[in-house]
Order: C-alpha cells, then structure tokens, then sequence
C-alpha cells in the first residue's frame, strides 16, 4: 500500500506563493512517476505536473508554465510544488498522484486527500 499525504495549502492573495508538499509512505513499493492535479468546483480534474522518477522529465499543464515547479526527493519519497503569481483562477483542490509498483502488485495509481489552494483577488 501507498499512502499520500499532501500539505502546504491556504488562502493566499492574487501574486503571491504557495508551496504545497507531497509525501508517500510506503513498505516494499517503488514509487514511480508523481503528479499533482487538481479539481475546481464543478469542473472535472485536471493535471498540473508530473514528474518521472528520475526527475529528468516534467510536464506541466499550459494554465502553470512559468510559474508552477515540480521538484522531487526520492530519498525522502516526497514531491513539492511551488507555485509563484497565483491567480483566482488558481483556486482548487490540489491532490498528489503517484504510481506504485511492487514484486507482489502491478503499478497502480494513488491519491492523496487533497489540500485546498484559494486564491483572493
């Protein structure tokens, strides 16, 4: 099993920072590639970044670019977000996504409970 747990979320004006961080707890798993998506008030889920587990590949969604970073610590099985210029339409809940695999399971996909972002203007 894999266990998510996200932090980091609030309330933060238009412009400013948030830093939201990731860790995954886990016995016999190998975490593979982590995500952060996240999912507005009555619209469906989206993603915002992944990350590879040699961290040399990220992608972000177009909405982010500039101003959203995924970073990744293996050693500590944690992922953060940094998010800089936030705007409104930033506001929603943020969940970490990580695939997981073990000699007893297939890779299988996890969530986390989700922190909320909401950005004033």
């Amino acid at each position: 099993q894999v266990r998510l747990v996200e932090s980091g979320g609030g309330l933060v004006q238009s412009g400013g920072s948030l830093r939201l961080s990731c860790t995954a707890s886990t016995t016999y798993y190998t975490i593979n590639d982590m995500a952060w998506y996240r999912q507005a008030p009555g619209k469906p889920r989206e993603l915002v970044a992944s990350i590879t587990r040699n961290r040399q590949t990220t992608k972000y969604a177009d909405s982010v670019k500039g101003r959203f970073t995924i970073s990744r610590d293996n050693w500590k099985n944690t992922i953060d977000l940094e998010m800089k210029s936030l705007k409104s339409e930033d506001t929603a809940v943020y969940y970490c996504n990580a695939r997981a695999e073990s000699q007893y399971s297939p890779e299988l996909v996890y969530w986390g409970q989700g922190t909320q972002v909401t950005v004033s203007s």
